[in-house]
């Protein structure tokens, strides 16, 4: 296979590092039992757990990878994503990449020999064969630094689609989630998030998501469920007061009420619409044109 090479425009593994690698045991004590790190897909009576699992098994079926021999998972956070694949949707080999050593850690713990995480950046990474379908839950957002021109931004998107073109088998489909800037500006991002919560990133627009992928992937679904990750955030703000006592004890008070902020902040932005949560599904236009 031909390999591009191009600079990642995006935040460094330590940037990424700052945030996931925490602690895998704080996480678990306020997301749900498939450590799933990213809005959910709701129904009105919904465990945020089997939200979780709706939200999967949403982004699987987009991109038609039930059945299919391989699928990448770029940004695979704990590998709920992977686990689903293999475990419910017949996925013969999931491959995911992380930035964090911790999360790659955890993945290695299910022993399931048809999962490989690496801990590797989507600019980095050489398949050892084309994939049937691609999924990106919540990684888009750490794909440009926040110092980037328009022009830089988009060129660096650009650069993930053209890798995504190049790894997919003809006429797949990426499935694709990531926080947007709704009725925002960019230079409204606060410093609380651009220092302390996810240094060295940025978000999208959708108009960024759709020029970046223009003649390379056709849009063919898309989704703006904003309303969907404040009822998650609040449901992870909810399981954080449960277990403060315990939080504090792992990681401390200082980084407990950091997230406690991040989580508040957040709901605000998602329920009067400053921030969105999109879902693209994109499939490969095999011949594209100059």
């Amino acid at each position: 296979m031909t390999t591009l090479t191009t600079q990642n425009p995006g935040a460094s593994a330590e940037a990424i590092q700052h945030h996931y690698d925490v602690s895998n045991e704080f996480y678990r004590l306020w997301l749900d039992s498939t450590n799933t790190y990213s809005a959910a897909l709701w129904e009105d009576n919904d465990t945020l757990e089997l939200a979780q699992i709706r939200k999967l098994d949403y982004h699987i079926n987009q991109a038609k990878a039930s059945n299919a021999k391989r699928v990448l998972d770029v940004g695979c956070g704990w590998g709920s994503t992977l686990k689903r694949l293999v475990e419910v949707h017949g996925v013969q080999q999931a491959v995911g990449l992380t930035l964090s050593n911790s999360q790659a850690e955890w993945i290695s713990s299910f022993n399931q020999p048809q999962i490989d995480a690496r801990v590797e950046s989507w600019s980095d990474h050489v398949p050892t064969a084309p994939y049937d379908a691609i999924i990106s839950i919540g990684a888009f957002e750490h794909f440009a630094q926040l110092n980037l021109s328009q022009d830089e931004k988009i060129a660096g998107y650009r650069a993930f689609f053209q890798r995504c073109h190049e790894w997919l088998q003809p006429g797949g489909c990426i499935s694709l989630q990531s926080i947007s800037y709704e009725n925002s500006r960019r230079e409204d991002f606060s410093q609380f998030y651009a220092n302390e919560i996810f240094p060295e990133s940025d978000l999208p627009r959708l108009a960024d998501i759709a020029t970046a992928s223009e003649r390379l992937f056709e849009v063919v679904a898309l989704r703006n469920d904003r309303e969907h990750y404040a009822r998650t955030l609040r449901a992870w703000q909810k399981g954080l007061k449960a277990n403060r006592a315990a939080a504090v004890n792992l990681v401390g008070e200082e980084v407990v009420n950091r997230y406690e902020k991040y989580l508040k902040f957040s709901i605000i932005g998602f329920h009067v619409g400053t921030m969105g949560l999109l879902r693209v599904t994109l499939r490969r236009i095999d011949n594209p044109r100059d």
